[in-house]
């Protein structure tokens, strides 16, 4: 399943720190990109361009210059708005609905103050709980209920550095060469498998990027 995250109303100075961290989540759990529409910000584009280089994968940042435009040629090719909000319908409510409509899925998440017309373009207004908290935790929770964990286990083509799960110490490999630090290797521990999905639907994993 084809996931983009639309990170709205990006300000440089305030928001640096917490959109990249949106953009970090999303690589991790499974999106393929993001459109930020807001302030332009060259740090934010060069810090995920390293995060990308050393992790790998494919993972993409684009500034749009109108998100109305960017949703209403999403939906027109058959995707679907997901805007996350505390005001939504339940997550688990939702995501029932949502896995028996397999298409792409475009994530809203607010920096700013978000317009009425978002929650009138939304397919899906989804909550993540009614309690304030943030929305980096809101778009990892969606994501991995979304994916039922299987996104934890993805791997990304072109990796420099890779972590070897380990009860003890760091166990990395950069460039293919295994380092170990802080205490021995302990027994790998499998991935697990994919939780129960919802009424029976399983979401499709990421595919490897």
């Amino acid at each position: 399943m084809r996931v983009v995250i639309l990170r709205y109303g990006h300000r440089r100075d305030r928001d640096k720190r917490v959109t990249t961290h949106v953009a970090l989540v999303a690589r991790a759990f499974g999106a393929e990109g993001m459109l930020v529409w807001g302030d332009p910000d060259p740090s934010l584009e060069a810090s995920m361009a390293r995060v990308v280089s050393t992790w790998g994968g494919s993972f993409w940042l684009r500034w749009i210059s109108s998100y109305v435009d960017e949703i209403n040629a999403w939906k027109k090719e058959g995707g679907m708005l997901i805007h996350l909000t505390m005001y939504g319908q339940q997550l688990d409510e939702a995501l029932r609905e949502i896995v028996l409509r397999p298409q792409p899925l475009m994530i809203f998440v607010g920096a700013s103050k978000v317009p009425p017309e978002i929650y009138r373009l939304a397919d899906y207004n989804v909550s993540v709980g009614n309690q304030p908290h943030s929305e980096v935790a809101a778009l990892a929770v969606f994501l991995d209920h979304l994916f039922h964990g299987e996104e934890l286990g993805q791997r990304f083509n072109g990796s420099r550095v890779e972590i070897k799960p380990s009860r003890v110490g760091k166990v990395v490999l950069r460039e293919g060469v295994r380092q170990e630090k802080a205490g021995k290797e302990a027994e790998q521990q499998p991935i697990k498998g994919p939780r129960q999905g919802y009424g029976g639907k399983a979401c499709p994993s990421p595919s490897s990027r």
